[in-house]
């Protein structure tokens, strides 16, 4: 079994909460509220600014926007070929 470490891996999770968001028309503001985190935290989960997420914050947020994990985050495979020419 491979054992990754931070400096052989590009992100390869994607957050797509912007997007359900949008789709929901709820504004992060109302989505902080009802989550109960704080705006500073969800905004930074938006913009995609963290490494980890709380398995209570992500059911908080799927239950406020009625939507699935796999909503909201999204696995791009990291490709060594991409780029070259």
């Amino acid at each position: 079994m491979k054992r990754f470490r931070k400096e052989d891996t590009a992100v390869a999770i994607i957050l797509r909460l912007d997007r359900v968001m949008a789709d929901r028309k709820i504004s992060l503001n109302q989505l902080a509220q009802r989550v109960g985190i704080s705006n500073v935290n969800l905004s930074n989960l938006k913009t995609g600014k963290v490494r980890a997420i709380r398995f209570s914050t992500l059911n908080a947020i799927c239950d406020v926007l009625d939507c699935q994990p796999g909503d909201i985050l999204e696995f791009q495979k990291d490709n060594p070929e991409e780029g070259k020419i």
